[in-house]
C-alpha cells in the first residue's frame, strides 16, 4: 500500500469519527475529496465489498451522524414547498425512467438489472444528498463561508491536477497537440475533458465573485490568480462546450451585475487567440475548409462533432412519444444508437449529446418540465442573490448562478439531465444558495438585518426572541418544544 493511499484512508477514518462532533466539517471535507475521487490511484472498493469505496463509506458515516443530530440540533426541514415538490418530481421521473428500462430493457444488453439499478437509480439519487445535507446544516454565517470556500477550492484542485497533465504548449502554440493530449485526463484526473471544460468554466466566474468577499488586497489577488489558473486549465481541456459555456455565462454575469466589464469584452475576444492559439485552434475546427473550388467552407459535422447528424435521429424518435418519452438510457433501449452505428459507423452516440433532447426522448415533455423548471427557478434564486449588495449572498449567488449557467449553456452540446459525480458541486452550491435565499426571506419577514440573521442558529433565535419579551430578571431554557421559566 503506497503513502498516499495509507494517507487516504487516514484522513477517510478521520473524518468519519469526527462527524459524530460535528458533521457538518466532514461533510465539507467529503466535498473536497470530489477533486480526487475517479482519480486512477482512489481505491474503488473497502473490504472487497463493490460500491464500499472510501468516499461511499465516509458518505454513509455523514448521513448517519447528521440524522442522529438533527432533533439534538433543533433543524426544521424549511426549503420551499415548490422546490421540495419540483424534487420529488425529479425524483419520481428518474425512478419511472428506471423502472420502465427495467421492465423493457431493448437492445440494452450489457446492463443487468443490479447495474441498472446501481449506476442509474441509487447513483443518480446519491449525487444529490450531500447538496441537501448542506441546505438541511447550514444555518450560521460561518458555515456558510466554509461550504463556500471547500467549493470553490474544490474547482481550483481539479484545475491544477489539469495543468499538472496537459503540456502548456497545447494552447500556447497552434501545433494540434490539444486533441490528442486531453484524451489522457479520464485516466490522469478521472473526469473526461468535456466535464471537466463545463465545471472549470462555471468554477472561474464562481471564484471572481468571491473577490468582494476579500478584505485584503492580497488575498484578493491570490484569488484572482486561483480565477486564472482555473481558466487555463478550462482551455487545456479543449472541450468546446467549456468554451462557449464560459463566454456566455461570463457575458450574462456582466449583464446582471459587472456592466462595467462589458467593455473589456472586445479586448478579450482580441487577446484570447494571441495568448492562446492553441484553444483558438481547437474552437475553431471546421472553419476555413477550401472546397474543390477553392472556396472556404464550414465543415459543419467538424465543427459540431457529428452532433448534426445525431440529433434529426433523435428529433424523430422523440416524435414518437413525445409526452411521456422512452424511459431512461433510450439511445440504447429503443435501437437508435445501433441503428445510428449501421447507417454511420464509428459515430459512437450512446446518448444524444444534448441535455434538452436527452430528456425529451427518456422522460417526454411532461417529466422534462419538473426538471427544467427545477433549474430555471434556481438561476432565478441565485441571480438575485448575486445583485445583492451583501457581499456574501453575492458570492454564493454569483458561485451558484456560474455554474447552472455553465452547465445549461453547455447541455445544448452535450451533458445529460441527471445527477452525475462531476455536477456533485453544481448542485451543492445550488442548495447553499437556496439556504442562503431563504434565510435572507426569513430576516426580511421578522424585520432583522440580513447580518444579523447569520449570528445564531435557529435553536438560539427561538430562545433569543422569547426571553427578550420578558423582564432580564427571569431565565429560561429550552426543554425538548416546550419553554419553561
Amino acid at each position: 500500500m503506497s503513502i498516499r493511499i495509507t494517507a487516504l484512508y487516514l484522513l477517510i477514518a478521520g473524518l468519519s469519527i469526527y462527524a459524530w462532533k460535528d458533521w457538518f466539517k466532514s461533510l465539507c471535507g467529503l466535498i473536497l475529496l470530489m477533486a480526487i475521487i475517479s482519480h486512477g490511484d482512489m481505491p474503488t472498493k473497502l473490504f472487497g465489498i463493490q460500491g464500499l469505496n472510501p468516499w461511499n463509506f465516509l458518505f454513509a458515516m455523514i448521513f448517519f451522524a447528521w440524522a442522529a443530530s438533527r432533533s439534538r440540533q433543533g433543524l426544521v426541514w424549511d426549503m420551499p414547498r415548490h422546490i421540495t415538490l419540483l424534487l420529488l418530481l425529479y425524483l419520481g421521473v428518474v425512478l419511472f425512467g428506471v423502472v420502465r428500462a427495467a421492465l423493457n430493457p431493448g437492445y440494452l444488453k450489457e446492463y443487468t438489472l443490479n447495474s441498472l439499478l446501481s449506476e442509474e437509480l441509487i447513483n443518480t439519487i446519491k449525487w444529490v444528498l450531500p447538496a441537501l445535507l448542506i441546505f438541511d446544516g447550514c444555518r450560521t454565517r460561518k458555515q456558510v463561508v466554509m461550504a463556500l470556500v471547500c467549493l470553490l477550492v474544490m474547482y481550483f484542485l481539479l484545475a491544477v491536477q489539469v495543468v499538472r497533465c496537459m503540456p502548456p504548449e497545447a494552447v500556447l502554440s497552434d501545433s494540434g497537440l490539444i486533441d490528442r493530449a486531453r484524451n489522457k485526463l479520464d485516466d490522469l484526473v478521472g473526469y473526461c475533458a468535456t466535464d471537466l471544460s463545463v465545471v472549470l468554466a462555471g468554477g472561474c466566474w464562481g471564484m471572481l465573485a468571491a473577490i468582494p468577499l476579500i478584505r485584503k488586497r492580497a488575498y484578493q489577488i491570490i484569488i484572482m490568480v486561483s480565477a486564472t489558473v482555473i481558466a487555463f486549465a478550462m482551455a487545456q481541456t479543449g472541450g468546446r462546450g467549456g468554451y462557449v459555456s464560459w463566454g456566455v455565462t461570463g457575458f450574462v454575469m456582466c449583464l446582471i451585475k459587472w456592466r462595467r466589464y462589458l467593455l473589456l469584452a472586445p479586448l478579450v475576444v482580441i487577446l484570447i487567440p494571441i495568448i492562446l492559439p492553441g484553444a483558438t485552434a481547437r474552437m475553431l475546427q471546421g472553419f476555413g475548409h477550401t472546397d474543390v473550388a477553392g472556396q472556404a467552407t464550414i465543415d459543419e459535422e467538424e465543427l459540431a462533432s457529428g452532433r448534426l447528424m445525431i440529433w434529426p435521429y433523435v428529433v424523430d424518435k422523440i416524435g414518437e412519444s413525445p409526452w411521456i418519452g422512452h424511459g431512461r438510457l433510450a439511445m440504447k433501449r429503443t435501437g437508435l444508437y445501433d441503428r445510428i452505428e449501421t447507417e454511420h459507423p464509428g459515430t459512437g452516440a450512446p446518448h444524444p449529446h444534448n441535455m434538452y433532447l436527452e430528456t425529451l426522448l427518456d422522460n417526454g415533455i411532461i417529466g422534462s418540465i419538473p426538471i427544467l423548471l427545477l433549474f430555471v427557478l434556481m438561476v432565478v434564486y441565485s441571480a438575485r442573490l448575486f445583485k445583492s449588495s451583501n457581499r456574501l449572498f453575492s458570492a454564493v449567488g454569483g458561485l451558484s448562478l456560474a455554474l447552472i449557467l455553465s452547465s445549461l449553456f453547455a447541455g445544448l452540446m452535450g451533458q445529460h439531465a441527471y445527477p452525475q459525480e462531476h455536477t456533485l458541486g453544481i448542485w451543492a452550491a445550488m442548495f447553499l444558495s437556496l439556504r442562503v435565499y431563504v434565510e435572507q426571506k426569513r430576516a426580511q419577514t421578522i424585520n432583522v438585518d440580513v447580518e444579523a440573521a447569520w449570528d445564531d442558529s435557529p435553536f438560539e433565535k427561538q430562545q433569543v426572541l422569547v426571553v427578550s419579551t420578558y423582564p432580564s430578571s427571569v431565565r429560561w431554557h429550552l426543554s425538548g418544544d416546550t419553554l419553561h421559566a
